[in-house]
């Protein structure tokens, strides 16, 4: 049985690509699970109405991502820790913490979204990259100061 693919599949190939595959298989698990089409002109017409859709969410996604990242490019966050010897938290600053300061000034982000490679431990000024959607970066300023 000849299908359109849907989706992308490591062992059969691209959003677009018509393979032949065993018809069990076709209707017993890429259909059911709208991986694939089966092959005909209206149901090519339907992909390629799909791929439209999704170009357009994907640019609606990242026009609303580079609007926030202009946001988070003009905001600092200032967290007061406590502070042992040889000006080192006690604890750390994490992504958590950085969310909820955040959120303090009308910014929602998730905390997955913030990308930390270690846990801030030491006083001092941070730029800290945050991933949004459709690949956009930015980087908000995080200000440690003493408690």
């Amino acid at each position: 049985m000849k299908v359109i693919l849907r989706k992308d599949s490591a062992s059969l190939g691209h959003v677009g690509d018509v393979v032949t595959v065993k018809d069990g298989y076709a209707r017993n698990y890429l259909i059911p699970r709208e991986i694939a089409y089966e092959a005909s002109d209206s149901n090519l017409q339907r992909l390629e109405e799909e791929k439209k859709q999704s170009v357009r969410r994907t640019d609606k996604e990242r026009k609303n991502s580079e609007a926030v990242a202009a946001t988070l490019e003009k905001t600092s966050v200032t967290l007061k820790m406590k502070v042992g010897e040889d000006e080192k938290l006690f604890g750390s600053v994490t992504a958590q913490m950085i969310s909820d300061a955040l959120a303090e000034k009308a910014v929602t982000i998730d905390k997955r979204h913030i990308e930390l490679e270690d846990s801030l431990k030491a006083l001092g000024i941070y730029d800290v990259p945050v991933k949004l959607a459709g690949g956009v970066t930015a980087t908000v300023k995080v200000w440690i100061v003493r408690e």
